[in-house]
């Protein structure tokens, strides 16, 4: 275990026996707490979680959006991750949206929308390794949805973002966030009645099958949901209802029912590499996932204590490692069912140092430079709206963590009675057809959602992730370092202020790129920023406490001491247990 020692941190790190919970808002982890408390398990708790963050977080994820999910299971002493990206639609081919003028697929509206993901993961989740029913997990999410919530500072500058939107184009959605035509007031209590009669219905569809089982309960519950009235009605809006997007056009959607029928999220096989005795494990390519695991071979060959924690020379490299590893994100990460990513050579420990001597310890480079990791024939204002993260550790050592999105309020209006937007993950695709992200029909898009797993000697020690698009693996990267190489507690280590770099090509639209830039946070010393400078990084000074919502849990095998950590970054997130 780190240090323990009594320095300063925001929040206090917290300790207990039995349970561990951490999510991106204070509500959603009190319901995952009490799921643990009722006996529930890391599954169960993680389900309750993202449910309830799916009526508190609208803006952030919704019940249309996916997720990446790793988890322990400590019963097999096995990590598993949970593919839960949906594809895009049959109908979405290179040559209708290049028909209809467009060059880059838009960032909201009805065309970048792919079939939902996170709904079926949780439900594949629950059916194999969850305990209790599906009206137990939702309930809290229900009375939410339905009793209310009080409105915080960041749902309301999502809303006011889009007021004039709401009201005049989608009335849909004017009718939950605009409930006396105008935003709600901080505090006020903000009730979402139809998504409230969505989560009834799921719960009197596995009611009137639970008696042949809980598994056939759950298996109503999924036929509902893309065989039956709910994807009907979100297929029937879509096709009767034009949506303007960034561009000014109007189109209908794409989806069809047989886009809803074909999907099944998927229980994977993680990626993994070893740092410094510890195993990281991610999702695969069809996340950026394994960009963490690059950047960490990479740093391995550096010592990392000796330059000094957030150092001039400790943020140069890291930045240059980062460059390194993105890059070969924007040549090589696609869905793997459609394209062959040469995952072996790139997470290799050859690979990396070979990247390692490209790093100039005095200069930033100002190229994008990815690596010849395969003979593949593949060549090859940012409209990012939000995420969320949960961490749980139960008192059966299991342990899991997951990066749920998209379906965001913001980009795509209400379905009418269903009470949630579809999402827009369709706009990570490219519409050239040289790039490895090029999109085809059926393809998963590759997601940012890159929760972490770490295991020591092969059980389970700690859980951590964050909102923040391309700069997840940025952000937690620093929180895994300060950490493992500079002997922080989990909650000094989220404290910490970080930098990350916008020099690669962004994974949403329009895709830009800022060559060596790098954006710093405030508590970063003066003559670290200076000697960053010095080397030709472009220095963009962000606000107080505005990068990620890191989240972390860790469990000592030893002691069974669970220890648990949340960002005071946006205010929300928090740590509970007991």
């Amino acid at each position: 275990m780190s240090d323990m020692s009594e320095e300063f941190t925001t929040r206090p790190l917290l300790m207990g026996t039995h349970g561990m919970v951490t999510s991106t808002h204070y509500l959603a982890t009190e319901a995952g707490l009490q799921i643990l408390r009722r006996g529930g398990n890391v599954v169960d708790a993680g389900a309750a979680i993202w449910f309830c963050q799916t009526v508190l977080e609208p803006h952030l994820a919704g019940p249309a959006g996916e997720a990446s999910i790793l988890l322990y299971w400590a019963d097999d002493d096995e990590v598993l991750a949970v593919n839960g990206q949906g594809p895009a639609p049959r109908a979405a081919t290179i040559e209708w949206f290049r028909g209809e003028g467009y060059e880059l697929i838009p960032g909201d509206g009805f065309l970048p929308a792919v079939v939902p993901g996170a709904f079926d993961a949780w439900l594949l989740l629950l059916m194999d390794f969850g305990t209790l029913s599906l009206e137990e997990v939702l309930k809290p999410a229900l009375e939410m949805a339905g009793g209310g919530f009080p409105v915080y500072p960041g749902l309301l500058r999502a809303i006011q973002r889009c007021e004039e939107r709401f009201r005049a184009e989608w009335p849909t959605s004017a009718e939950v966030y605009l409930p006396d035509g105008g935003p709600p007031e901080v505090g006020s209590i903000l009730r979402n009645l139809p998504l409230a009669q969505t989560l009834r219905r799921l719960i009197e569809v596995e009611r009137s099958e639970r008696r042949r089982g809980r598994i056939s309960g759950l298996e109503a519950v999924r036929d509902c949901f893309y065989r039956g009235p709910i994807a009907e009605a979100i297929v029937e809006f879509m096709r009767s209802f034009k949506c303007r997007d960034s561009t000014g056009r109007e189109h209908h959607g794409l989806i069809a029912l047989e886009d809803f029928e074909r999907f099944s999220a998927r229980i994977e096989r993680p990626v993994s590499t070893s740092y410094r005795g510890y195993t990281v494990h991610k999702c695969g390519p069809w996340s950026q996932g394994p960009v963490f695991l690059q950047q960490l071979n990479i740093l391995e060959g550096f010592d990392l204590k000796a330059m000094g924690h957030n150092s001039a020379d400790y943020l140069h490299t890291l930045i240059e490692a980062a460059k390194l590893a993105y890059a070969d994100r924007e040549r090589y990460y696609a869905d793997p069912e459609y394209v062959e990513v040469p995952l072996e050579t790139l997470l290799s420990k050859d690979y990396a140092e070979e990247r390692r001597r490209l790093i100039d310890p005095e200069r930033a480079s100002l190229e994008l430079r990815p690596g010849e990791a395969s003979t593949s024939t593949h060549e090859g204002g940012r409209m990012e709206m939000g995420t969320v993260h949960l961490d749980v550790v139960d008192g059966f050592g299991n342990m899991i963590s997951a990066t749920p999105s998209g379906g965001w309020i913001t980009s795509s209006p209400l379905i009418p009675g269903l009470g949630f937007p579809m999402g827009t993950r369709g706009q990570m695709f490219h519409l050239d057809p040289g790039h490895v992200e090029r999109l085809e029909p059926g393809k998963r898009p590759s997601t940012t959602l890159s929760p972490s797993l770490v295991t020591k000697d092969g059980l389970q020690y700690m859980a951590f992730g964050t909102p923040g698009g391309d700069q997840q693996d940025q952000w937690t990267l620093q929180l895994f370092l300060n950490h493992v190489d500079f002997g922080m507690n989990i909650q000094r280590a989220i404290d910490m202020p970080t930098v990350h770099t916008t020099h690669f090509p962004a994974s949403f639209w329009p895709h830009d790129a800022h060559p060596g830039v790098v954006h710093v946070e405030p508590g970063i010393p003066e003559d670290s920023v200076e000697g960053l400078r010095k080397r030709g990084h472009t220095i963009v000074l962000d606000p107080p406490w505005s990068h990620g919502r890191c989240l972390a849990v860790a469990i000592d095998r030893d002691t069974g001491l669970m220890m648990g950590g949340a960002s005071p970054r946006a205010g929300t997130p928090y740590a509970m247990g007991w």
